[in-house]
């Protein structure tokens, strides 16, 4: 007698779309079934950058490199900074790389909404995708510069120069996560705001420029005494980040335990904050951009 094979039916799936939903709703499932599309629009931001260029992504390693070089011949040659011992191209190579890692990720985020209204206005998907993949694309960029900051750390080291505190280079994967998550937090909020405020976006590109300078990348933290200066640059929440980046790859930099714990903290209630205010916003930021 024959036996009957089992009928097997096709599983379905709904996607029930709605403007109800609890303001720190992350719907990170969602967000993980839409991963190939985060690999798209991260492929897109990277190809979108230097397409149509003559040197292509070559700028990723020469807008470093020669910002490195103007800042060598500026704070260090005229100004006469000091970079702790550190050799002066490899100090600011290696605070270029982290704060080009910030800030391209802040300028990016804050510009999701505007940027993309075309896009989210012709079909659905979650919308948080689009930060993440511009946080991946912007790893990619930190990872290329990083090769560079890699050959001018090797010839250092091997000439003496510098020794790099190994065992603090296990932090630098979470340093990375916490300023991604800090980038999204701020990125998120300035994008909510500029879909009713378009000038806020040319705030956002000076604020950015003026930050830098309110954040030790040019200069160590050990150049300040204690005093007003100094709680400012600690009050910004990048700054303690910053200086374990530099302890951990160069051998010099200030560890500030306290500092770390108040960046860490202001940067997870900023993400809800964002969170709060990207799900509010994006109900019905399409009547409004």
């Amino acid at each position: 007698m024959k036996q009957m094979e089992p009928v097997q039916t096709k599983q379905q799936y709904h996607t029930h779309i709605t403007s109800k939903h609890r303001w720190l709703r992350l719907n990170l499932g969602e967000v993980w079934r839409y991963r190939d599309l985060i690999l798209l629009f991260t492929k897109r931001n990277f190809v979108i950058s230097y397409k149509q260029t003559i040197l292509g992504p070559a700028w990723v390693f020469l807008t470093p490199f020669i910002t490195s070089i103007i800042y060598t011949f500026v704070f260090g040659g005229i100004v006469g900074m000091s970079t702790d011992g550190v050799p002066q191209i490899l100090f600011y190579l290696t605070s270029n790389a982290l704060w080009s890692f910030v800030s391209t990720y802040v300028m990016r985020n804050s510009s999701t909404f505007t940027d993309n209204a075309n896009v989210f206005g012709k079909v659905y998907f979650p919308r948080l995708t689009m930060p993440i993949a511009n946080m991946f694309s912007v790893v990619i960029q930190f990872g290329v510069q990083m090769i560079m900051v890699v050959i001018f750390l090797a010839y250092y080291t091997i000439t003496g120069a510098v020794t790099p505190n190994w065992g603090a280079c296990l932090l630098i994967p979470l340093i990375l996560l916490e300023l991604g998550v800090l980038g999204i937090g701020i990125g998120i909020i300035v994008s909510s705001l500029t879909t009713k405020y378009r000038d806020l976006s040319i705030l956002v590109s000076f604020g950015v420029q003026l930050w830098m300078y309110a954040t030790p990348i040019v200069y160590p933290m050990s150049q300040l005494e204690d005093g007003f200066m100094k709680t400012i640059l600690l009050i910004n929440p990048v700054s303690a980040p910053v200086e374990l980046f530099r302890y951990a790859i160069l051998g010099q930099g200030s560890v500030l335990p306290g500092a770390l714990i108040y960046s860490a903290v202001f940067t997870v209630v900023l993400t809800f904050l964002g969170i709060i205010v990207f799900n509010r916003v994006e109900k019905n930021f399409m009547d409004t951009i």
